[in-house]
C-alpha cells in the first residue's frame, strides 16, 4: 500500500499523518491508551458513551507552539476529545478511533477524525481534518494553517509519549 497524498482526501479535508517515537513496550502502551481517561495525557471524561455507548468524550488543552526559542510561546484551545475503545488483537498494532473539536466558537478551529496507534517504538496519528472558513480556510491551509494543525497534532503525541514513559505532561 503507498503513501497517501493530498488528492487522497475527501472535498474540503486534509490529510494529517503525523508520528512521533514512544519508545515503551506494548504492555505499557496498552495499558495507557485502554484508559485514557486515568492519564494525563486526556484530563476527565466529560462525557461516557456517547453515539453508540463506547465512544468517550474528553475536555483537553490542545496547544500549539509558535516559538522554540526563549520564551516559548504557545496557544491553547480547549477542546473536546472523542475516543473510541483499544483495538489490540495480537500481533497487530494498538489503535483507536480519536477525533476532536474546539469546546467553543468551533466553527472559526479545524475539526479532526482519524486514528491513533501505537506499533513497534512509534505512536501515530492518522486521518482527516476540515479547515475552517470554507474554501478561504481551504486555501489558508494550504498556505500556512497545516503547519498549525500538524505541529498540534505533534505536541499531542509526545504528550501521550511522555505519558507512556511515565513522564509529567
Amino acid at each position: 500500500m503507498g503513501r497517501a497524498t493530498a488528492f487522497d482526501a475527501p472535498e474540503g479535508m486534509t490529510r494529517l499523518t503525523v508520528s512521533v517515537a514512544a519508545q515503551v513496550g506494548r504492555r505499557r502502551a496498552l495499558a495507557l491508551l485502554a484508559r485514557p481517561g486515568r492519564s494525563t495525557w486526556l484530563g476527565d471524561v466529560v462525557e461516557a458513551g456517547l453515539a453508540d455507548g463506547e465512544r468517550d468524550r474528553h475536555l483537553v488543552d490542545l496547544e500549539l507552539r509558535v516559538s522554540e526559542q526563549a520564551p516559548r510561546i504557545r496557544f491553547r484551545k480547549a477542546a473536546y476529545v472523542d475516543v473510541d475503545p483499544v483495538s489490540a488483537p495480537q500481533f497487530e498494532p494498538i489503535r483507536m478511533g480519536i477525533s476532536w473539536r474546539a469546546a467553543r466558537l468551533a466553527p472559526l478551529f479545524p475539526v479532526f477524525s482519524g486514528t491513533l496507534a501505537w506499533s513497534d517504538g512509534e505512536l501515530r496519528l492518522d486521518g482527516y481534518y476540515a479547515p475552517p472558513g470554507g474554501g478561504i480556510g481551504i486555501i489558508a491551509d494550504r498556505l500556512l494553517l497545516n503547519v498549525a494543525a500538524r505541529g498540534t497534532a505533534r505536541l499531542l503525541l509526545e504528550r501521550i509519549a511522555a505519558a507512556m514513559r511515565g513522564e509529567g505532561s
